[in-house]
Parts: C-alpha cells; structure tokens; sequence
C-alpha cells in the first residue's frame, strides 16, 4: 500500500492543479506566396487588391476582421488570433475597411484628381477675393469723387 501512496499522491497533485485551456482561433486567406506590397504609411505596408484588409508591418502579416485581429509570419501560412492589446497601435488606427481592394494606382489617380480639384477651387478663391479687392478699390474711388464735387 505504502508503494502506491506516493505516486498516488503525485497523481492527485497533478490533477488538482488547474487547468489552463488555451484556444486558438486560425484562419487561411489564401494569399498568394510573395504578395505584391504597397507602403501605405512609414513601415506599413498593405497587400494590394486583396479582397480583406492585409497589412505587412514589422516581420509580420496582419488581418484585421470584425472579431479582432489576426497574425501570421508567412502569407500562405494559417494566420492565428491575436489579442488587440498586442497589436501595434499603428495598426488598430488605420481607418477599417480603407486599405480592402487597395489599388495603389488607382488611390494615386484620386489624389491626383484631388489636388486638381483643390488647386482650381484655390484659383477660384483667389479670383473671387481679387474681384471684390477691386470693388472696394473702384467703391472708394466714387465716394472720393463725390466728395470733390461738393
């Protein structure tokens, strides 16, 4: 009996301790091996015309989803759950759903268009303020005559 007791009592003591479930949550995106890359911000990159927000940032492939963030070091391998407080905070502030179907030419395109937009309303601003510049200039120059007259 004596030589049971003891790893008995070892048997009971590892069951007793408390066990520490872990769940892994995985998914596969299908990427493709080498994905073409665009620099979206300093040291953030984004898979271009992916259908899911992709992001490639320090060594590691990012998938941002409505149930959290996901991780993987390789873009073919499982991407695995991350908890968001171990998400780099450059990340979690990119605007959602932005970079989904990035098309870097087509962004360079918009922007482009922007700033044509931008500068031709600047144009007409500056048009607009020179015209009423020239309104209290002619303004001032009547109310002078008048004055001379009487």
């Amino acid at each position: 009996m004596k030589n049971l007791a003891i790893p008995l009592a070892a048997l009971l003591a590892v069951c007793a301790a408390p066990a520490r479930a872990q769940v892994g949550v995985r998914i596969e995106l299908g990427l493709p091996v080498a994905p073409r890359l665009v620099v979206v911000q300093p040291g953030v990159q984004v898979v271009e015309g992916f259908h899911e927000e992709v992001f490639f940032h320090r060594g590691w492939y990012w998938c941002r989803r409505p149930d959290g963030w996901y991780r993987s070091r390789s873009p073919q391998a499982r991407f695995e759950w991350i908890e968001g407080r171990r998400v780099p905070g450059g990340l979690v502030r990119m605007p959602a759903g932005h970079y989904r179907n990035w098309r870097h030419e087509e962004r360079r395109e918009e922007r482009h268009l922007e700033r044509r937009e931008e500068r031709r309303d600047e144009r007409r601003d500056d048009r607009r303020h020179e015209e009423r510049r020239e309104e209290r200039h002619e303004d001032r120059g009547r109310h002078e005559g008048e004055r001379e007259r009487r």
